[in-house]
C-alpha cells in the first residue's frame, strides 16, 4: 500500500479479524458475524490545522491497534485490499 496517503486528519485502517468462534466454542458462520471494530492504523496523514492555521499532528501513528465505532469511515479497495479511512476523531482509543 505504498502508492495512497491520506490527507489532513484522515487515517488507513486495516480491520482486524474478529473471533471465529464463541468462547464455548460455537462456530460463528461469516453471515451472522458482525464486522470488527478492532484495526491497525496502516498510515496517517500529516494532521489538520488549528484556528491559528499551525499543523497539529495526529495522536495515532501505522501500527497501532485502535477500536472504531461500528459504522465509522468509508471502506475502500486498495491495491485488493478492503480498508477503511476514517477521520482521526472516529477512533476511540488506542489498544496496548
Amino acid at each position: 500500500m505504498t502508492n495512497f496517503r491520506p490527507l489532513h486528519d484522515r487515517v488507513v485502517v486495516r480491520r482486524l479479524e474478529g473471533e471465529q468462534k464463541t468462547a464455548g466454542g460455537i462456530i460463528i458462520p461469516d453471515t451472522a458475524k458482525e464486522k470488527p471494530m478492532e484495526g491497525e492504523v496502516v498510515s496517517v496523514g500529516s494532521g489538520a490545522r488549528n484556528e491559528q492555521g499551525q499543523l497539529v499532528a495526529l495522536d495515532v501513528k501505522a501500527g497501532d491497534r485502535v477500536l472504531f465505532g461500528k459504522w465509522s469511515g468509508t471502506e475502500v479497495k486498495i491495491n485488493g485490499e478492503e480498508l477503511l479511512i476514517m477521520k482521526e476523531s472516529d477512533i476511540m482509543g488506542v489498544i496496548g
